[in-house]
């Protein structure tokens, strides 16, 4: 069964590159040829961060998905960003735990893809 919580690793802050490019560690052989490159590991943070800074229309084949924080912090009350977070990681398959958003500087979201 194929996890969401593994695939494609994007360029975070602890790397020397342009944020959300793609990281690459290129892997060579005996013979100096490149066999690997792009980096496979747990995704499940960047996948809760891509979905939080994601507006809804970016993504062609989810236009729905996306939770567009960034605005929403704009907003005085930020019960509509909770809900529209509960639909957009329900929808991607993640079950919250906890989530307090109800100022900008006090975020705390646990989630987990379903087992």
């Amino acid at each position: 069964m194929k996890r969401k919580d593994t695939g494609i690793q994007l360029v975070d802050s602890a790397d020397a590159a342009e944020l959300w490019d793609l990281k690459i560690e290129p892997q060579y052989n005996d013979d100096g040829m490149i066999d690997s490159g792009v980096v496979i590991d747990h995704t499940l943070y960047q996948n809760q961060a891509t979905l939080l800074a994601m507006y809804p229309g970016e993504l062609k084949s989810e236009p729905t998905l996306g939770v567009g924080l960034k605005a929403e912090l704009l907003n005085e009350n930020l019960l509509e960003a909770r809900h529209r977070v509960r639909e957009v990681f329900t929808q991607d398959g993640l079950v919250i735990k906890r989530l307090e958003l109800y100022d900008a500087e006090n975020i705390d979201i646990v989630a987990s893809y379903e087992s």
